[in-house]
């Protein structure tokens, strides 16, 4: 999977959020978190965990209303 691509739209507000799930693909999960910390503009992308182990990225600028 190309998580950079997600990344880029992620940040750029293409994609709202992406939804990782460790518990239904635990290598999707840690490819997902690798890529993310080699990215350079991380800082912009803020996960926010789920009931359930999954986690919700979302862009920084993007935030959705809790």
């Amino acid at each position: 999977m190309d998580y950079i691509k997600i990344l880029d739209q992620l940040v750029s507000g293409e994609l709202a959020e992406y939804r990782v799930d460790p518990q239904a693909d635990r290598d999707a999960a840690f490819g997902f978190q690798q890529a993310l910390r080699n990215y350079g503009k991380s800082k912009k992308i803020t996960g926010r965990a789920d009931r359930g182990g999954g986690v919700v990225y979302t862009s920084i600028d993007n935030k959705r209303p809790y």
